[in-house]
């Protein structure tokens, strides 16, 4: 049985600026499993649609108890071929992508569908939908599981990083990421603690301070 998922996103940017946003899309903070990225095929139709095909190599850590059951030497990469068609003159972007290997384990076909938001032009809408499979005899359906929960997962990483891309593409600051705003927080923290610190000897100079002048009025 395929596991499904149908999802709608919207990007507060124009189709416009969406579509140029995809091609360069990586490298972002958000896309560190993404390896390397290849145009295999392009073409503009006689209808002046854009046809491309781009081979895209993500990192593919399997669970644990996945790898008991493939040898150590078997590749942690995953290569995904991504079939796109632009339609400029409609604004509509339909991508395809769907691995080439690791296909006995699972298969993760997705479909998205970009196209003007109906209720603000200004605004791009995402349709995606995926389906999971997995023929491996006894274990498909944790399988499916798993890969459904990694591709939610990936999901949000591809709207932080769309997000991303497309704040420095309009010259505006990209929002921060966990690790920066933690790494900001932690900073903050100690120059904090320091200051606190400073604050408590300097409070107790002064006291060692007036004590030993009470101390000198008795004597």
């Amino acid at each position: 049985m395929v596991k499904y998922f149908l999802g709608q996103s919207v990007l507060r940017s124009s189709w416009d600026q969406v579509f140029a946003a995809f091609w360069q899309r990586y490298p972002n903070p958000y896309s560190k499993h993404v390896l390397t990225e290849d145009i295999v095929h392009r073409e503009v139709t006689p209808d002046q649609k854009l046809l491309s095909r781009r081979l895209l190599t993500k990192t593919n850590r399997m669970p644990r108890w996945a790898e008991r059951l493939f040898p150590a030497n078997v590749a942690h990469s995953v290569y995904i071929l991504e079939d796109s068609i632009v339609d400029p003159q409609n604004q509509t972007m339909t991508t395809f992508t769907w691995n080439i290997n690791h296909a006995r384990l699972m298969v993760v076909e997705e479909r998205c569908v970009y196209c003007v938001n109906s209720d603000n032009s200004g605004w791009t809408e995402i349709r995606r939908e995926a389906w999971v499979s997995s023929s491996l005899f006894g274990v498909s359906r944790a399988v499916q599981e798993f890969g459904l929960a990694r591709f939610k997962s990936n999901v949000t990483k591809t709207m932080k990083g769309f997000e991303y891309i497309l704040a420095k593409l309009q010259g505006e600051a990209p929002s921060k990421t966990l690790v920066e705003t933690a790494k900001e927080a932690k900073e903050k923290a100690k120059e904090t603690a320091l200051a606190a610190t400073e604050k408590a000897k300097d409070l107790a100079s002064k006291a060692a301070t007036k004590k030993q002048q009470q101390q000198q009025q008795f004597v």
